[in-house]
Parts: C-alpha cells; structure tokens; sequence
C-alpha cells in the first residue's frame, strides 16, 4: 500500500493495540480508533458477556468512524485454553490448555484443539489470537507460565507449538508465538517486577529458543515479545522487549522472523514501573517492535502514542523504520481478513460456532489422554460403596493470569456417577484454619478422602500444603492427592502416596479424572514436567 498520503499520527496508530473496559464500544476505545487511529483492539473477560453480545461488539467495532476505513482493525485476545481463557463462556468450547496436551501429547490434538478454537474466535469477529504459548517451563517455581506451557522438554514443546500455529492459522486467525526469547525459567511474574534469565548463548539455543524456531518454520504470523532479561544477548540491564539486540539482531537477523513483533502490554510493572510506559513504547519500537501493546488506561495509551509521534518528530525514531512497520501491518492484515465481509461474518443473530457434539467429543479425548496417575499407593480404584469425602479448593480471587470460574463443577459433582456417596468439603484456596481444621474433623468418618490442590503461582499455598500433611499423617494410605493445576505441588509433601495431575480444574478434566479414579478409565497422560527424580518427564503409570 501506497503510504505517502498517511499522515504521520496515521502511521503510528497501527503500531498500536489497545484495550477498553466495556461491553460496548466505549468513549475510550471510540478516541483510541477514531481520534488516534489505532490500528487494534484487545479483549479481556471485562469486554465478554455472551457469545452475541461479543459478535455485535466485533462487529461495531470494525464498523468505528476512522480516517482508513478501509484497514480492519486487529480484534485480539488471549485465548490460550485451558486457566487462561478470556472466552469461558456459554456457547464457546472450553478449550485445554497447553500442559495437559503436553500430557496427552498427541500432536493431533493439538491441532485440532486450536483449529475448534479459530473457528469460533473467527466467528465471533476475532483475528488475532496471543496464543500459543511455547516457552518451556523448566523451572518449578515459575509464578506465571507454569501450566501455560506445553512442558519442560524443548522438542515437545516446540512441536505442540508449531501444531497449534498450524491449526489457529489454517482457520483464518494469526497466531502468536510468545514470550520471547523465553519466559519459561524464571522466579519473577513479569506483571510484577523485572526476571532475568542467566543462562550462556549455547543453553538457550537448545532450550529457550527452539520452539521459537520452530514456530518460524510453521509459519506463525506473530511473535510476543518477554519483559525479561537476557544478560547472554543484552549485555545492557534492560528486558527484550526494550532490546535491538534481542528483537532485531537476533530474532529478525539471525533467525530469520519475518512477521509482526508485537510487545506484551507495557503496563506490566516490569516495563511501567522501571522505565515507563510512554518511554518504553518508544524504546520498544527503536528495538524492532512492530506493535505496542497497551491494555488497559486510556492516559497510558495516549501518552505512548504521543511519546511515538514525539519521537519520529525529534529524530530518536526514523519515519522509514515506522513505515516498515505499518507496511508489515497491513500485509497481514491484508493476508488474513481483507477478504471477510467483516459486516456480514459477525451478524449476532447469525454466529456459526462448532457444533456442541463435535467439541465435546474433541475436548473428552484429549482429557481422557491427559490425565496423569503419577504414583498409586494400592487405593485405587476407589469402592464405590463407600463414602468419600472429596476436599474442594474454591478459587475466589483473582491474579493476572487466572480468574475465578464462572461455573460451579467440583470433583463431586463428577463421581456422583460412580460413587454412592460423596461429602463435599469446600475451602479456599488459601484456607482459613477454622476451613483445615473442620475439614480434619470431618475425615474422621472415612477411609477413602481425596484432597484436591490448586496452585496459581509458584508454589502450593501453606494452608493446602498443611491441610495435605494433617491428613496424611492420621490417615496415611488412605489419602489421594490431585493437583489440578500446577502438578509441582508434590514438591510441598513428597511423602504422599497417591498422587495424580490434572493441568485444570474444568468439566471435561473432572468427567476424565472421575473416570480414572473409578477404575472406568485407564491414565493415559504423562508428565510433560520433571516433579523429581523419581517422576521425571514422560512418567505416567
């Protein structure tokens, strides 16, 4: 496209992506498009009510008063599956998420798991999914990626990576590629603060870097970038996403990316609280990035774009270097949805999503390949005339990659099927006392208990950790441990006997796990994490 009749504010705009806060298009995102010309728009739950309301505001959104009509907007998500899932909603597929296809691991699975998802985000007016995640979690204690990755294992993860490219793209949706050069092995939650990476050129060549790699082979449209250090490529104190070296020296030179940078959001407090956002939009486009993402606070956003327009004008950013950009921009925008009759392809009263029976019948197999039994201490299969108390952790509040569940499912609710009698005891996630000691007092009355564990950050909280030893201790090997998120968790009572992982704590997870400790189903996932040496990748009983 010609860009000599774009303005400069023009140009700027498509290197930006914005967020909003509402169900509608608001006053915010009505300035961000029509005013400052941004050339996208990123939902998060806030933005979801129902599938036709999320439809109409595609559709109104695309349909926004702004000085290039005829350029779509970039309408995005984060859409991984699975604990991170901005679409859980009724009338959507309740998508895995990447650890338990790693468990499963079945390469066609995972392709068909992002091809159902594209599918629906297309319909729903979404183009650009900030998914799939292929950094490789090779560190326990990892307090944001964790079950978002595929695993430990380079090769695994880089090969589910590249299938889910394949499937989100096949569809007509760009995939993201994220977080490079790699998020994996770090003790940080980059929301929160700055995490470095120490590790030589060599290691993060076979580790960090091959599922990106990977990922270029197939194709992806997009990669994110990592607010994380990496002192081996940046000698400078600064993260990758502020980095030439990283962005331009070594993923557009040395590996060859030819797609869209696009940064994670900038208000993250490892880019906004030590370097600023404004400033550190600038430094991320002098970097090599082509998109800044920007999600949530209006002043934020205008303050960036400002800061961008501010630097071309002043010299420390080139008018060629953003016209690089916003032609890469439009290529793909051309590539992936100047075709669609934007109008017509989200009509709310005409959504064509999966039909129910086919993604359910996906989304079963792929839990019942990834439940993982990682030890049986002999109590297995539960008998199913006698009473079980099933421990519950409630998920009620909220962190930057994890919501509490709209939906009301326990393990409970799953064995009613096979078990005559089941007692319900529900807790917190981070239980009170009062919550471990009724739960200690009812497990006086019996002989089968299954404690299920939550963990959203790093390790298990000290209330689920002390609840698991008390019980332990006075009923021994009568006890059975499931992890259904974080399958570390073990590593706060290794004693334990029986031990299974879930990956999530959803329907069809539940539904494969009930079936599992019935004896209705055997285990057929592995371990796509080293928990010890005794259980290392690829375990499974």
């Amino acid at each position: 496209m010609d860009l000599s009749t774009w303005t400069l504010e023009q140009k700027i705009g498509q290197l930006f992506i914005c967020g909003f806060h509402s169900l509608v298009p608001d006053d915010q995102i009505k300035k961000l498009v029509s005013d400052l010309h941004v050339g996208g728009v990123v939902y998060f739950r806030r933005n979801v009510q129902t599938i036709e309301q999320l439809a109409t505001l595609s559709r109104d959104l695309q349909a926004l008063p702004r000085s290039k009509a005829e350029i779509p907007l970039f309408i995005s998500i984060d859409q991984e599956g699975g604990m991170v899932s901005r679409l859980d909603h009724d009338g959507v597929s309740r998508i895995q998420g990447n650890m338990a296809l790693g468990a499963a691991n079945y390469l066609t699975l995972t392709e068909e798991v992002a091809v159902l998802a594209a599918k629906e985000m297309l319909g729903l007016g979404i183009n650009l999914n900030f998914a799939p995640c292929v950094d490789v979690n090779n560190n326990p204690g990892n307090p944001v990626i964790g079950v978002r990755s595929f695993g430990e294992n380079p090769e695994r993860v880089a090969e589910h990576g590249a299938a889910a490219i394949r499937g989100y793209q096949s569809q007509g949706v760009s995939a993201t590629a994220k977080h490079f050069p790699g998020h994996g092995d770090t003790a940080v939650d980059s929301h929160l603060g700055l995490a470095v990476v120490p590790h030589d050129k060599d290691r993060l060549n076979r580790v960090e870097l091959l599922p990106f790699r990977k990922a270029i082979e197939a194709g992806t449209d997009a990669i994110m970038t990592a607010h994380v250090i990496f002192p081996a490529f940046e000698p400078e104190d600064i993260p990758a996403t502020l980095s030439r070296r990283v962005l331009h020296d070594l993923l557009r030179e040395e590996m060859g990316f030819e797609g869209i940078i696009v940064t994670d959001c900038l208000e993250m407090h490892a880019i906004s609280k030590h370097y600023g956002i404004a400033a550190g939009a600038v430094q991320a486009i002098q970097a090599g990035a082509d998109i800044v993402l920007v999600s949530h606070t209006l002043e934020d956003q205008v303050n960036a774009i400002q800061a961008v327009r501010e630097a071309v004008i002043q010299g420390a950013l080139t008018e060629d270097q953003i016209n690089t950009s916003v032609e890469r921009v439009l290529a793909l925008k051309a590539k992936r949805i100047n075709d669609i009759d934007l109008t017509a392809t989200f009509n709310p009263e005409k959504i064509s999503l999966t039909p129910v029976i086919e993604s359910e019948s996906l989304l079963r197999r792929v839990a019942e390949h990834s439940v993982t039994l990682v030890n049986n201490a002999g109590n297995l299969p539960l008998h199913k005339d006698h009473p079980v108390l099933v421990v519950w952790p409630e998920l009620r509040h909220r962190t930057e990659v994890d919501e509490p569940s709209v939906h009301v499912y326990s393990l409970g609710d799953a064995l009613e099927s096979y078990v005559d009698d089941i007692v319900l005891s529900i807790i917190g996630t981070h239980p009170t006392e009062e919550e471990i000691q009724s739960v200690l007092e009812q497990s006086d009355e019996f002989s089968q208990i299954i404690v299920v564990t939550y963990t959203s950050e790093g390790e298990i909280p000290e209330g689920q950790r002390r609840l698991v030893e008390a019980l332990h201790t006075t009923k021994g090997s009568e006890l059975i441990v499931v992890s259904t998120r974080n399958p570390y968790d073990i590593s706060g009572f290794p004693q334990i006997g029986t031990y299974l992982c879930l990956y999530e704590n959803r329907s069809f997870s539940l539904d494969a796990l009930a079936k599992v400790l019935t004896g209705n189903l055997a285990p057929k996932g592995i371990l796509p994490v080293s928990l010890n040496s005794k259980y290392p990748v690829g375990h499974g009983l």
